[in-house]
């Protein structure tokens, strides 16, 4: 079974991880939980982020209006994926005692959220009837 299936299997069942190396200090894997759930409450945030956008800026032209609503529940989708996956990965290298894996996923983020703030802040500034 290669890498990436073993590693999405993980994600549903959880238990598996004790069949991977040493059991780390419950404190690093309850840090790491804390960051699981800072990553599902930011991916909650812009899920409700995108349906603000969609339901509050009726002004809006149509096309911007979704645009920037699909970008926001877009990156909250991803965000959410992301937040599981980093979880297992996490978890697999302490059990291992491996280096924690690094992710370019922080600051793709970050760049789809500056673009839709900057988005935002041409509609605030100049306005945009539909």
């Amino acid at each position: 079974m290669n890498e990436f299936v073993r590693g999405l299997r993980l994600w549903f069942e959880p238990q598996r991880l004790r069949e991977e190396g040493d059991t780390p200090d419950y404190r690093f894997s309850l840090a790491n939980e804390r960051t699981f759930l800072a990553w599902l409450r930011t991916a909650l945030a812009l899920i409700g982020g995108g349906f603000a956008v969609a339901q509050f800026l009726p002004d809006l032209a149509w096309g911007v209006r979704t645009c920037l609503a699909l970008a926001l529940l877009a990156s909250g989708v991803l965000c959410a994926l992301h937040a599981v996956n980093h979880w297992v990965r996490c978890e697999r290298a302490m059990r291992r005692g491996e280096d924690l894996p690094v992710s370019r996923f922080p600051t793709l983020l970050s760049l789809a959220i500056a673009a839709v703030a900057l988005a935002m802040v041409v509609v605030v500034l100049f306005g945009w009837d539909s």
